[in-house]
């Protein structure tokens, strides 16, 4: 079973916003940090789940690690967002990885998501209910 990873939707306010950012994209994006994952061989085929106002709202899946400039690293991933049960997760700076059976499912085709406030979902993060 592959690992995941959480970051942060930095820069989108909204959930329109993070698909917005993806359309723009061609079929791969590229995503840059410091240092390569120490399991990075078992997160290939794994996902980014992205962060969006304390919750886990969509995935990309993780494609490689690449060599960057200056000694960083790429996580190369999908532009395929995919759409998950919102689940309340604190937000972080990074990356963090995260377990299969910590990850929120997929939403099925026409299912909508019901978000959490933002700030409810803020404190049950902080409360350790995430």
């Amino acid at each position: 079973m592959p690992l995941h990873m959480t970051k942060v939707a930095y820069g989108a306010t909204s959930f329109e916003d993070l698909h917005s950012w993806f359309r723009t994209r061609g079929e791969t994006a590229r995503l840059t940090t410091r240092y390569l994952p120490k399991r990075h061989e078992e997160m290939i085929g794994g996902s980014l789940y992205w962060i969006l106002k304390h919750q886990l709202v969509a995935r990309s899946e993780i494609l490689g690690f690449e060599e960057a400039e200056g000694g960083r690293t790429n996580i190369v991933i999908s532009t395929k967002l995919i759409d998950v049960h919102p689940k309340p997760k604190r937000a972080h700076q990074g990356w963090r990885y995260l377990e299969a059976a910590d990850a929120p499912a997929d939403l099925a085709d026409g299912e909508s998501a019901d978000m959490l406030p933002p700030s409810l979902a803020g404190e049950l993060a902080k409360l350790g209910l995430a």
